[in-house]
């Protein structure tokens, strides 16, 4: 019998959202305002928003949104969203026990076990006769730049958090305009 986690519990009730580089995810699209953002979040479920403190005189100021599941006990988010007053949306991070599962053409990003994440995206790549990446902290998937993939500590299992983002104002990347919050311990989300 193979070993369960949190995140394989939740699989079934998982929202199934789309993907679409430089678009969006799910009913989130890049360039929304706040409240767009809350208003099209409504269908997951209910949304706080904080400003983040202004960490980069480069970024204009910031605003985190956090949407937790309708009728699941208080919990993490099950997404997590950035705006900033330059761009709008830039970043949506699903979490990977709440979070809705988003795939990549056939390959499931959220709540994966990142080794086998890593063999799946290596097979996808080759059968598909595509790139993959690895990220700098060493997790593989898509070879999209609006993909980054991100650890989450779920029990003793690093698990798949994937940021689906554009580049915000005045970054390069979308790795440069990674929220402070997702980086801040530099090894997984806690």
């Amino acid at each position: 019998m193979p070993f369960k986690t949190e995140a394989d519990a939740g699989v079934a009730e998982r929202d199934e959202w789309s993907y679409s580089p430089a678009v969006g995810v799910g009913p989130l699209r890049f360039g929304m305002t706040v409240d767009e953002v809350v208003e099209a979040a409504e269908m997951l479920g209910q949304s706080s928003v904080s400003e983040l403190a202004q960490r980069h005189e480069l970024f204009s100021p910031t605003w985190k949104i956090e949407v937790r599941r309708h009728g699941v006990a208080p919990s993490p988010p099950a997404v997590t969203a950035y705006a900033s007053q330059a761009v709008g949306l830039f970043c949506v991070a699903a979490d990977a026990v709440h979070g809705p599962q988003v795939a990549y053409d056939r390959l499931t990003l959220v709540g994966r076990d990142l080794s086998e994440l890593e063999r799946d995206a290596i097979a996808y790549a080759e059968a598909a006769d595509v790139h993959f990446r690895y990220t700098p902290e060493g997790y593989a998937g898509p070879d999209d730049p609006g993909v980054i993939i991100r650890a989450q500590l779920v029990g003793q299992v690093l698990r798949s958090r994937p940021l689906f983002m554009v580049t915000r104002d005045g970054a390069n990347t979308e790795w440069d305009s990674l929220p402070y919050e997702e980086y801040r311990n530099g090894q997984f989300h806690a």
